[in-house]
């Protein structure tokens, strides 16, 4: 077995056990993951690679206070909105794998997910600045993608890349199905002032190294997909990497390889 394949098991194992080092409470009835995104946005521009995370509210019933990244449900509408380029074929191909009635459509609205709820949860715009944005889905004045067309910035999901799928395990009382995206923060290209504070859901955001991020309280889930992401930086960060998927089919959580 040669050094690198050897250090890659390692990692695995240890990255699986710390999923299942945690005390869950599984006792909840069954419910139906919602399919979700979530973003990694990171700063390479230093010697040190830096993470942006945001703290929770501290009232809110679902992790409060934990750090985590921004991210949640996709919505239908993510589907309609126009991107600037394409996402990358190694990505679409593998956010359909293990996925019911896989399509690029779909492998597109979770990546447009993961912009969008960055963007309703930091007030960061994504994307590169175009002169023709197109119609908003649905045309509601109220849409955070109107955002987008009011600073005349697309989405480019051709930088996005694909980083770590996680299902919640069966038992707990919200589940999601939830792929990590990470992007460059030079894909910044505007930012709204005033979306996270004190009665916000983010009552703050952090840039921090990727060494010290491992450190704040946050979900398990988020502090193995950092810990995934550095080993991913270091093995080249190309879109050829596999996929790590996490989830819980018989009580006990597994790592396979999309």
């Amino acid at each position: 077995m040669s050094d690198v394949h050897a250090d890659r098991l390692e990692r695995m194992t240890r990255f699986v056990q710390r999923m299942n080092e945690v005390e869950r409470d599984l006792s909840h009835p069954y419910v139906r993951p919602k399919d979700a995104a979530t973003l990694i946005l990171v700063d390479r521009s230093g010697t040190v690679p830096k993470v942006l995370l945001g703290k929770r509210h501290q009232k809110h019933k679902f992790m409060p206070g934990k750090f985590v990244f921004p991210g949640g449900r996709v919505d239908p509408v993510d589907r309609l909105m126009h991107a600037a380029h394409p996402l990358d074929p190694q990505a679409e191909a593998q956010l359909m794998k293990h996925l019911q009635r896989p399509s690029a459509v779909k492998a597109r609205a979770f990546a447009l997910a993961a912009i969008r709820e960055t963007f309703e949860e930091t007030g960061l715009l994504l994307g590169v600045r175009s002169a023709d944005v197109g119609e908003v889905p649905n045309g509601a004045s109220n849409s955070p993608w109107r955002a987008f067309a009011d600073a005349k910035i697309l989405p480019d999901l051709s930088v996005l890349r694909f980083v770590g799928r996680a299902i919640t395990p069966p038992g707990r009382p919200r589940r999601f199905d939830a792929r990590f995206f990470t992007l460059d923060a030079d894909a910044i290209a505007h930012r709204i002032e005033g979306v996270t504070g004190p009665d916000a859901e983010l009552t703050e955001l952090v840039w921090m190294p990727l060494s010290e991020a491992k450190g704040l309280d946050m979900p398990a889930v988020t502090g193995v997909m950092l810990e995934e992401l550095d080993a991913r930086i270091a093995d080249g960060f190309g879109h050829d990497l596999p996929v790590p998927f996490y989830s819980m089919p018989r009580g006990r959580f597994r790592r396979e390889l999309l």
